[in-house]
């Protein structure tokens, strides 16, 4: 009888099915329950229940210690071997092995495989975890400096909340009071639906899609959301507001609009401006910058919200006295503690001059700030924070708030290094026509960082790559500042292996080969020529205005960097500067941007929507045009095999031309300020969608099980005081989503 159990439970797996109780066991044995228990009890010495916890335990171990699953999450292994949730698993290992899951990885595989990359998955989301490689190894002080500016940087979240829509803040604080305090059954559909808007929510700093820009869709009723609303949150006064923009699909459908034809303010649920209409938005700035330097242009309205009241517009100005006052008030404090660590005395007065800039919103300031910072390069340590990108805003003009601490991966920064130190000669070997071109590159400096925070329009997803500061005549005069956030490739890389995307999409084992051999050195490289060549590239004429391009803007200047990338990936320079190994390398890159740009992006939308986001829309862009530019040569194709939709390229060398005059037009677009050129290229190449082929990719891409989007976790730092002094800075990773999220709601909220 023995053997008969173990046939069933081990070599049936029995085990892993969390549903198979003692009853179903001993129908399967042809034996009552009472009869089973006297077996059990014979042979095993113990009840069911354990030899089933056992086995399941015994089977967690194996995949714990193998680095080949390391692709697994911790949950992903209890579920793997029969337990229902995280809960029930870890108090099982604790029990029959002292420690926790975590804990057993770490000691039972070296430190390079035991780390967690990927984390919880819910929606269409994968969080991931990243590792601050190195930081062990810097000096108290510059723990301590990266302490008080990783604080600094989380101060700022509520900032970017708000922001991205008026009532976040409100929503996000009565979501998270119903989950804290919630006194029902959580296994309930309501509760579960909730747990998963809320991380939806926190996830994109808001109530819309953080990619697409969509209002969410709750999947709890409104019924139940207004009695535990009223039940554990003091917000009767608003709730009635609150579920409108929660439930009704028509209020603040879309955080950024960039649709042609309508009033891209009016059908934007962002935050940037209250009581205004677009034409009237885009005549007060127009005035600012027809009375302003035309020389050195300040980035009018980067920093402030654009309020008409009693018939008069005016802005109402980010600063510590004013709007986000008090968060902006904690971030100062950090900063200034932060001060006194710096590693130079230029850094000294970088943090001096964004604390003026916060304290006072001139924009003058910001550029004092930003030249300071391009220009300082030494030390190892370096942030950004402040309002800096302005893909949030459909005009282009506001800037999202966002923090970001690092520093230095040396050995990697010779890869950039090389790069910016060549610069002259990428640009005079562009194809771009001449009166284009820089006649002197100044200033274009570039390496690869480790993260050691992530926050405001970083955090959860980040960005892999930074090119700042975005002031077109501070980078003409003074240059531009690049970076590849190293661990963060390294995060993606590491838990993308083995997911079967590739397999799935490619069109045959020659391309399969291709990014499997070369895709992680050229994905890098692309990433360092986009950032550290291809935004610093190019310059505009003389009298044209940056913001020229207005909604279109964001898109034509991704695709020139990523267009600049692409063209000089294949180029013999880079096998000489042994930064490609030869001269196949580029055909990985090649193919990976056809597929993604013709195919494998549109796992991201919902059937039936548009293209909407900025660099969406550039690889759409560039794909399809050369898609169709190449078909009289037949370069790229689009074929079927098996009842399924590949590409297939059949002239790399003819693409790379392609790829070269279409960053040509690009850049006279850029530099002429070609409006209808840009609207043009953008609405005919980079926003409609095939529903057909688009349904195809959508089966496809969900028979992988895979979430198309990916943000992170952040380590936590802790510091170690004695005698009331700093005298060590504790860096972890074992901080749960949730909990994160929770005490970052708790510890740095000002909005309660």
């Amino acid at each position: 009888m023995k053997d008969r159990i173990n046939e069933i439970l081990i070599k049936g797996h029995k085990y892993r099915d969390p549903d198979y109780k003692a009853s179903k066991l001993a129908e399967d044995l042809g034996v009552n329950i009472f009869s089973l228990s006297k077996i059990i009890k014979a042979n095993y010495g113990c009840p069911y229940s354990d030899i089933v916890l056992s086995l399941r335990i015994k089977d967690a171990k194996k995949h714990l210690s193998n680095p080949k699953k390391n692709y697994l999450s911790i949950d992903d292994i209890g579920v793997l071997v029969g337990f229902k949730n995280r809960m029930s698993f870890f108090n099982a290992f604790r029990k029959y092995e002292g420690s926790t899951p975590y804990i057993y990885r770490r000691t039972h595989q070296n430190d390079d495989h035991y780390f967690q990359y990927s984390n919880e998955r819910f929606a269409d989301l994968q969080l991931l975890r990243y590792k601050v490689h190195g930081f062990e190894e810097l000096t108290l002080k510059q723990k301590i400096f990266i302490y008080y500016l990783q604080e600094a940087a989380l101060w700022g979240r509520d900032i970017l909340f708000d922001q991205n829509g008026k009532y976040n803040l409100q929503i996000r604080n009565i979501l998270e009071s119903i989950y804290t305090k919630y006194k029902g059954d959580k296994e309930s559909e309501d509760f579960k639906n909730l747990e998963v808007y809320l991380k939806r929510v926190w996830f994109s700093n808001g109530i819309h899609h953080h990619y697409g820009c969509e209002k969410f869709t709750p999947a709890f009723s409104e019924e139940w959301f207004r009695i535990q609303a009223n039940k554990y949150c003091n917000c009767t006064d608003s709730l009635d507001q609150i579920c409108e923009v929660i439930f009704n699909p028509e209020i603040m459908s879309k955080r950024v609009n960039l649709a042609e034809g309508v009033d891209l303010i009016k059908t934007s649920a962002c935050n940037y401006y209250d009581g205004v209409t677009q034409k009237e938005a885009e005549e007060f700035y127009a005035k600012q910058k027809s009375e302003g330097d035309p020389i050195h242009p300040v980035m009018y309205g980067m920093n402030s919200t654009l309020v008409k009241k009693d018939g008069e517009i005016k802005e109402d100005k980010w600063v510590t006295t004013g709007k986000y006052g008090e968060a902006l008030n904690k971030i100062v404090e950090n900063l200034k503690l932060a001060r006194q660590y710096a590693e130079d005395s230029q850094q000294e007065e970088i943090i001096d001059k964004i604390v003026k800039f916060y304290e006072t919103g001139d924009l003058k300031t910001f550029d004092e700030y930003s030249i300071l910072w391009v220009e300082n390069t030494e030390p190892l340590i370096d942030f950004v924070n402040g309002f800096i990108e302005c893909y949030g805003d459909p005009l282009g003009l506001k800037c999202s708030w966002e923090s970001i601490v690092n520093f230095k991966d040396l050995e990697a920064t010779k890869r950039t290094e090389t790069l910016s130190n060549n610069a002259q000669w990428f640009e005079d070997n562009s194809p771009v026509a001449p009166e284009f071109k820089k006649e002197k590159c100044k200033g274009v400096t570039a390496k690869v960082i480790n993260a050691a925070i992530l926050a405001g329009d970083l955090y959860p997803a980040s960005a892999i790559g930074i090119n700042l500061p975005n002031s077109d005549w501070v980078r003409k005069e003074h240059g531009s500042k690049s970076v590849t956030i190293g661990n963060l490739t390294d995060a993606y890389n590491k838990a993308a292996k083995g997911n079967g995307f590739t397999e799935e999409f490619a069109y045959s084992e020659y391309e399969k080969k291709l990014i499997d051999k070369y895709g992680d050195i050229v994905d890098d490289l692309h990433t360092d020529l986009h950032e550290c060549l291809g935004h610093g590239s190019g310059k505009l004429l003389d009298g044209v205005d940056g913001d020229s391009l207005k909604a279109y803007g964001s898109t034509i200047e991704e695709a020139r960097a990523d267009l600049f990338a692409l063209y000089y990936l294949p180029d013999k320079k880079l096998v000489e500067l042994r930064l490609t190994p030869d001269g196949d390398a580029y055909k990985a890159s090649y193919y990976s941007q056809m597929m993604n740009g013709l195919l494998t992006q549109l796992v991201r939308i919902d059937l039936g929507k548009d293209i909407e986001e900025a660099h969406m829309r550039n690889r759409a862009l560039i794909a399809r045009w050369a898609y169709e530019h190449g078909k009289d040569e037949n370069v790229v194709e689009i074929v079927q095999k098996e009842g399924k939709t590949y590409v297939k390229i059949n002239d790399y060398a003819r693409l790379r031309l392609i790829f070269g005059e279409l960053l040509a037009e690009i850049q006279r677009i850029k530099s002429t300020g070609d409006y209808e050129a840009a609207k043009n290229l953008v609405e005919n190449y980079g926003v409609k969608i095939d529903a057909k082929l688009h349904k195809e990719i959508l089966d496809r891409y969900a028979r992988l099980n895979l979430a198309p989007y990916k943000g992170f976790i952040n380590p936590m730092y802790k510091a170690i005081h004695r005698k009331g002094e700093i005298v060590d800075i504790k860096i972890s990773y074992n901080e749960g989503y949730a909990e994160q999220m929770l005490r970052y709601s708790k510890r740095y909220s000002v909005y309660k």
